[in-house]
This record gives C-alpha cells, structure tokens and sequence, in this order.
C-alpha cells in the first residue's frame, strides 16, 4: 500500500498550527524545522509548511507564492462528527464559510477556505454516508 502525506502552505506557521490544532482537534506531533511541522490525529500525516520565502523557485523559473483564496484540484476533506459546531470553531480561528452548508445523500457538507486561503471541506456523514451513493 503507498504512504499518502498532506501539505498545506501557510503563510504564518504558529497561526497555521493554531489553526488546524485548535479547530480540528489535531496535535503538534512534531517541529522539522523552523518552517516545517508534523500534525498528528488524522488518519494520514499533515504537515503544514509556513513562513517561507515570497518567492517558489521551480528549477529556474520564480513565482510569488500567493495567499489569496484559491480552490485546486486537489483539496482536503475534514470528516467531522458535528458540523455546525466545526464551522462555528473553524469561523472563529478565522475560516471562511463559501456558501451555506449543502445537503447531500451522504451527509451535510461545508466549502471553507483556511485563514490562508486553501481551501477545504467539512463533511458530517448521516445514516449510510458514501454508501448511499455507491453504485
């Protein structure tokens, strides 16, 4: 079976770590370096990397690292037994909600962006969750 690890880019890691910490309930497991930590309580790593340079070197070609609201294909989803109160504590370290919770055959569902613009999903599963809409 392959490892998977999670990497989210903050712009202020000790926010970052608040952040994910106290409004998911994950822990510090570990700092890596100055720039770089391990979160623990999830059934994958996270690592959240933070105050890094402006500018991303890819092998000779520089872009500004850019904390506006973006969505990417790729994102996370935050399985979470209590929706309305995760959005409550998410709201209040300072995510963002982008349009009301959404029902679906699965369970209830929240679009949010971090406080540094990644965003992610909150999902309360009901009654059979994605065995509801498995085919």
């Amino acid at each position: 079976m392959i490892e998977v690890h999670a990497y989210i880019d903050v712009a202020d890691l000790e926010r970052g770590i608040a952040f994910y910490c106290g409004g998911l309930g994950l822990s510090l497991k570990r700092r890596l370096s100055p720039s770089w930590v391990e979160l623990d309580g999830a059934n994958l790593p996270v690592f959240l990397l933070g105050n890094r340079s402006p500018a991303a070197d890819l092998g000779g070609t520089q872009i500004q690292r850019d904390f506006a609201r973006h969505w990417t294909p790729v994102h996370l989803d935050f399985i979470v037994p209590d929706l309305d109160a995760a959005v409550a504590r998410l709201t209040g370290l300072g995510a963002t909600l982008d349009r009301s919770v959404q029902q679906r055959e699965y369970g209830r569902l929240a679009n949010m962006a971090d406080p540094f613009g990644n965003g992610f999903d909150l999902i309360e599963f009901s009654g059979l969750g994605y065995d509801a809409v498995s085919r």
